[in-house]
């Protein structure tokens, strides 16, 4: 069968049922769970609108109790997962299209959720349909698993792996393309201090793995030379922002970028800043502290800035900063290589803050450790040559990424696209996961499919 060809054939049914996906916006809400709905009905109605498809298509699917679904296709002992989540990051701000709208531009089609990890969660679940479509015969079941809890801590896959079916090996369309064989360890930390600071409130970040793109904090009264400072800050760091007027206070606004923590290097991060204005212009010893401990993505000033053989640099994002009533606590999202331990940063970052004169110590520290699967084994092989033979891609390698996804819940899964390593220049704006604009092209999509569908039919044998 020609795959690419075949998945051409399935476009527009292809976009209409992304379309219905995308305009549910399933954002974890702990506020309005419910039994079957652990993570808010929002979320509920994407996994029931993804088994509904299933279930259409002749599918056998299953529900965990709203934690997942699985989508399941052929039958046989041993099983190919393929891992995919349906619940989104915030839609933040600044969209110039409807985040929910699964609009199309010129080829490209835009909406929260259609690069992470809706539309490559769809791309999967069309290659499953081609291949039962045209009864192509298998030796081994695929199971598509949808998970509901992703983007805040994979709880879901935690419920799965106790109740469901472990595949025998698989793979997350959750990250790039060619292969992703390896991801950095995640370890959140979470400081916090009852040291006085001028900042009477600020908080700022919406999620750990999101660098802070917009942040406000209250202050006294800003004197003349206070203001002037502001904007002198602004100008020489080449960034937004104002300060607003509210009685006896002033609250100053910074607006930085939005961009995923893996690569905290690619944001701008508008709290740090604030912390670095106001500790410097008010001599504030907790705000200039903090400053200099976190302005730097690769954690130097904790002494944990090291460079992995596999996985490059250690990567450190301030996620959310809270200063309310004399408290204060800042999240901190750290992505390692596995040429160490989650052990070995807390333990520096630990030792970094005992040395500090001010009273700053981790309250809380949750770790995943590191995924990697042999570059040479059968399955990166057999998905890397999918993506080479629909691409003609010899160049760009297997690598590794500071990313989490699904594949490090199981034994024997790596992630495999659904995101093309050589990106085209466009006239418009293009975001990426997290960021404003999220957008992929529609060919790409299909191309993804196509791939997808011919590494299962070969894992599948």
């Amino acid at each position: 069968m020609n795959f690419l060809e075949t998945a051409k054939q399935y476009e527009e049914q292809f976009l209409s049922d992304l379309k219905g996906l995308i305009a549910i916006p399933s954002l974890e809400n702990l506020a309005d769970t419910a039994p079957g709905a652990p993570f808010g009905h929002d979320v509920r109605k994407a996994l029931d609108y993804m088994l509904e498809l299933g279930r259409k298509e002749g599918f056998e699917v299953k529900d965990y109790d709203g934690y997942a679904g699985t989508i399941t296709y052929g039958e046989g002992e041993e099983s190919i997962g393929v891992l995919g989540h349906l619940d989104i990051v915030p839609l933040g701000e600044g969209w110039s299209k409807d985040p929910l709208g699964c609009e199309i531009h010129d080829g490209y089609v835009f909406g929260r959720g259609v690069v992470d990890d809706k539309g490559p969660t769809m791309a999967a679940f069309y290659a499953m349909k081609m291949l039962k479509d045209k009864d192509v015969k298998l030796d081994k079941k695929i199971i598509l698993i949808v998970g509901t809890n992703e983007e805040t801590g994979m709880r879901c896959m935690d419920y799965y792996a106790e109740h469901g079916e472990i595949p025998t090996c698989g793979f997350t369309p959750d990250a790039d393309f060619p292969v992703i064989y390896g991801e950095k360890g995640h370890i959140g930390i979470v400081l916090e201090s009852n040291e006085k600071t001028v900042i009477r409130h600020m908080k700022a970040g919406e999620r750990p793995n999101i660098v802070i793109g917009k942040a406000q904090a209250t202050l006294p009264k800003l004197n003349d030379e206070q203001i002037a400072l502001f904007k002198y800050y602004l100008d020489v760091n080449h960034l937004k922002g104002q300060i607003l007027h509210q009685g006896d206070e002033d609250v100053i606004e910074i607006e930085g970028k939005y961009f995923h923590a893996a690569m905290a290097y690619n944001g701008i991060n508008a709290a740090v800043h604030i912390l670095n204005y106001v500790g410097a212009t008010f001599d504030d010893a907790l705000a200039k502290q903090l400053a200099i401990l976190l302005q730097d993505w690769k954690g130097s000033a904790f002494d944990i800035d090291i460079e992995g053989g596999y996985m490059g640099f250690l990567t450190m994002n301030v996620g959310i900063v809270e200063i309310q009533n004399g408290k204060t606590s800042v999240t901190l999202d750290i992505r390692y290589p596995n040429d160490t331990t989650g052990e070995e940063v807390a333990s520096k970052i630990k030792a970094t803050l005992a040395a500090q004169s001010l009273a700053i110590e981790v309250a809380d520290v949750s770790d995943s450790k590191p995924l990697f699967v042999d570059p040479n084994s059968k399955l990166v092989k057999t998905l890397e040559a999918s993506y080479r033979e629909f691409t003609g891609d010899t160049f760009t390698p297997v690598k590794t990424i500071g990313g989490g996804t699904y594949a490090r819940k199981f034994d024997n899964f790596v992630a495999f696209g659904s995101e093309f390593p050589i990106k085209e220049e466009t006239p418009f704006f293009v975001g990426g996961p997290h960021e404003k604009d999220e957008g992929v092209k529609v060919e790409n999509l299909m191309k993804a499919c196509a791939i997808y569908a011919k590494a299962l039919e070969e894992l599948a044998k």
